[in-house]
């Protein structure tokens, strides 16, 4: 069974911890593939939260102190009880208030899953790098052997987003080819991933390499998909949660 179908079968409660930019498409979309999204980010309840749901992501989008607080308290209480938590750093090289707030994440919390784009991880790794505020930018630095380093020195596994998609552990590397150019002219794309990273973690924790690959590829199928039968970005980002509700479903069977 493929993790996808797993996931409608389950349907996980996916705890998210995002900003205000995309939390509705975010939890929208998480809804179209078949999966319950929580949006809590209260410092009050985000352990009680973590404990219950099937994993944990945190997105650094729209940040204050309060949420990183609340971050690192969820992170905590989902690995204490045996769920994976995956880091979204959007735009991490934007100010050294979000840099130093996803390096005590990730100092704090035992964080499965980085999930950024190569100008996040360059910003993490301290790599030049011509970013401008949340998007990838452009550099020189070898993507692919700097998500390794990364990979190893917080024993998690490294996933960057792109034209080419790649995950790894530090020691073996997955890449994942597709997608559209489309999908980075709507808000929220990004974001969104790193919860479908979470989602297929909670169906594939035995292997969670290869469960972060499977997720990337299907994402970057189903923007395909959408693509295909899309105009411009308003018509796109409905008709993506539409293929992201019906992408690899399995079809009914009718008695007669």
């Amino acid at each position: 069974m493929q993790l996808i179908q797993q996931l409608r079968n389950e349907q996980p409660l996916i705890h998210c911890i995002t900003n205000f930019v995309v939390a509705n498409f975010q939890a929208n979309g998480l809804l179209a593939m078949g999966v319950s999204p929580v949006m809590a980010d209260a410092i009050e309840e985000a352990e009680d939260i973590a404990k219950v749901s099937a994993c944990s992501v945190l997105n650094i989008g729209t940040l204050k102190q309060q949420t990183v607080d609340a971050m690192i308290l969820a992170g905590n209480s989902a690995r204490v009880a045996g769920k994976p938590v995956v880091l979204d750093p959007v735009g991490a090289g934007a100010t050294p208030f979000r840099k130093s707030s996803v390096l005590r994440v990730l100092t704090e919390v035992d964080v499965t899953v980085i999930r950024c784009n190569a100008g996040e991880l360059a910003a993490i790794a301290d790599i030049p790098w011509n970013a401008k505020g949340v998007d990838a930018g452009k550099g020189n630095a070898n993507v692919e052997e700097i998500a390794k380093v990364m990979a190893r020195e917080h024993a998690c596994l490294v996933a960057v987003s792109g034209e080419v998609d790649i995950v790894t552990d530090g020691h073996t590397t997955l890449t994942i080819t597709g997608g559209h150019p489309m999908m980075t002219n709507i808000t929220g794309t990004g974001c969104l991933l790193s919860s479908v990273v979470g989602a297929f973690l909670t169906a594939g924790m035995e292997r969670p390499l290869e469960a972060t690959a499977e997720a990337l590829s299907f994402y970057k199928r189903a923007g395909e998909e959408t693509a295909k039968i899309s105009t411009g970005p308003g018509d796109f980002a409905v008709n993506f949660l539409n293929t992201l509700h019906t992408l690899d479903r399995e079809p009914k069977t009718f008695l007669v």
